[in-house]
């Protein structure tokens, strides 16, 4: 059966299950304004709006921890297809919601599907990308949860202004499942991770993977062959483990990986993202924003922060991880202290803003318009910079054989902050308004040190060599140069040999590239 061997090709339609993400976000922000929503739902108070808003957060919390599991008994495309048909059954929940507990429940089973298409897509790309452009590959899982944001939020703005009553969000909802459908049927022209094939010693079908999307199809192809003979060495490895659990992602081995997973998801959540991407329209409405004129701004802001990780995915593998996850973070806490100076010097105490109770403050002219620029700027370093490294640099930490549950509990961590944040944040702008930004701000500063001193560099490495990086001795901030090329120096030993051994599992003893490894 045919199936498609260009990686951006792949990237492109797999990619459609970050999509599913971005529709969700914008789902709930766009309506957060709108009559048609408020009057149904009978204007949702600030605790109220937060447990619907977070919802989906709890799902995926849920579909994360999952979808290790899943994916590892299953397959990396089979868990992807599932978590498509469960999506389609959560919009057809949504967008038929008769009141608030109906909401939830729909926006939880949607949850649930993005929990699992969230940490199993990256682990897919991952898995299928060559080392020298992996992060521009899994990057794209970002990028498309941008366009599913400002897709969805340009859907929901044309059923605010065209239709009227409950109509509007539920035709708005309703859409969301088309995507999903197409990314099932596509999933069975894809090929299966060959790191998945070779768990499961399909050697023959890992060949054949590799020289479809690295070679050409040739499998002669030296690079192919040094892949291949690293994918061979790794599950070897990973066969002489036992059975891995949740527990044994805190071994003493491999814990160091767990922190660097999980916690760049955590910080992630922690830099602030949320406020930008979840309750623009409330940062707006407090900066003087109403109507049709709070609803283009905020997309304006999408916009933006589309664009800046487009900017960002073809350059990406070349400026390192390391150094665009601490520029971003100390920019962001600039950003966030910033705002909170201005909203605190400027800010006038109110009993709510336009109408909306859940809203306590209120700054108007220039210290508003200062707010909308800081909320722009902020989210243009996040695209650069947190939005795609996040999911990047989970997805290459673990080795072979705890990937997809590693990079499962690190999506769970994700999602557990996003749930969190995203109830966290109405009753924080209606209590405490504008230390919300100085909270966000401390994060920041905290997450400067943390990264410096713990995230070794994994950009323009293969999944292999990464577990050389993380076995070595070598302080994570000069981590840069270990392991560099050693794909490279492998393929061209292959080359001046004349191919594989006969054995190409048996490596030399001498092999100081095999002996560095030293993975459980």
């Amino acid at each position: 059966m045919y199936r498609f061997n260009n990686i951006y090709v792949l990237a492109a339609f797999g990619t459609i299950g970050g999509a599913l993400f971005g529709f969700d976000v914008s789902s709930m922000s766009a309506w957060l304004d709108a009559d048609q929503y408020l009057d149904y739902f009978n204007h949702p108070n600030s605790d109220l709006q937060g447990g619907i808003t977070a919802s989906m957060s709890g799902g995926s919390f849920v579909g994360a921890i999952a979808a290790g599991f899943l994916a590892d008994k299953f397959g990396r495309k089979m868990a992807l297809q599932i978590a498509c048909a469960i999506f389609v059954i959560g919009c057809a929940v949504v967008c038929s919601a008769q009141n608030v507990g109906q909401l939830i429940a729909g926006r939880m089973i949607n949850g649930f599907s993005i929990g699992i298409c969230s940490s199993q897509v990256c682990v897919y790309l991952a898995e299928l990308a060559p080392g020298r452009i992996r992060g521009r590959i899994v990057g794209i899982q970002q990028w498309s949860i941008e366009w599913g944001i400002i897709i969805m939020y340009m859907i929901c703005y044309g059923c605010i202004q065209g239709i009227s009553g409950p109509s509007a969000f539920r035709v708005a909802w309703g859409v969301q499942a088309f995507p999903a459908i197409i990314l099932f049927f596509a999933l069975f022209l894809f090929p299966e991770s060959p790191r998945w094939l070779a768990g499961h010693e399909h050697w023959e079908e890992v060949l054949d993977v590799l020289a479809d999307l690295h070679g050409k199809g040739n499998k002669n192809d030296p690079i192919v062959l040094a892949e291949y003979e690293e994918v061979r060495e790794a599950q070897r490895i990973a066969a002489e483990a036992q059975g891995v659990g949740f527990f044994e992602l805190f071994s003493p081995r491999i814990w160091k990986r767990t922190l660097a997973g999980t916690s760049i998801q955590m910080w992630q959540q922690l830099l602030g993202g949320n406020v930008a991407m979840y309750y623009v329209v409330y940062i707006f409405q407090m900066a003087g924003l109403s109507g049709n004129t709070n609803l283009y701004s905020s997309a304006i802001q999408y916009v933006i922060f589309l664009l800046t990780t487009g900017v960002m995915l073809p350059i990406i593998d070349r400026l390192g991880r390391r150094q665009l996850l601490i520029a971003g973070s100390i920019t962001c806490m600039c950003l966030h202290y910033c705002t909170a100076a201005i909203m605190a010097t400027y800010g006038r105490p109110v009993d709510s803003v336009s109408g909306n109770e859940n809203l306590k403050l209120e700054i108007s002219g220039a210290p508003g318009k200062a707010v909308i620029a800081l909320s722009y700027i902020f989210t243009g370093i996040y695209g650069l910079t947190w939005a795609p490294l996040g999911w990047i640099y989970c997805s290459e930490v673990f080795p072979l054989k705890y990937r997809a549950k590693g990079v499962g509990l690190s999506a769970a961590t994700n999602w557990i902050f996003n749930f969190a944040l995203a109830y966290f944040l109405p009753p924080s702008f209606k209590n405490i308004t504008w230390k919300t930004y100085i909270i966000f701000g401390v994060f920041c500063t905290v997450m400067t040190i943390h990264i410096f001193f713990t995230y070794p560099e994994t950009a323009r490495k293969t999944l292999e060599e990464i577990d050389v990086v993380f076995n070595s001795k070598v302080p994570p901030w000069r981590s840069s140069k270990v392991a560099e090329r050693a794909l490279e120096a492998r393929a061209q030993s292959i080359n001046e040999a004349g191919g594989l051994p006969k054995e190409s599992g048996d490596l030399d003893e001498k092999d100081s590239y095999a002996q560095q490894r030293e993975v459980v």
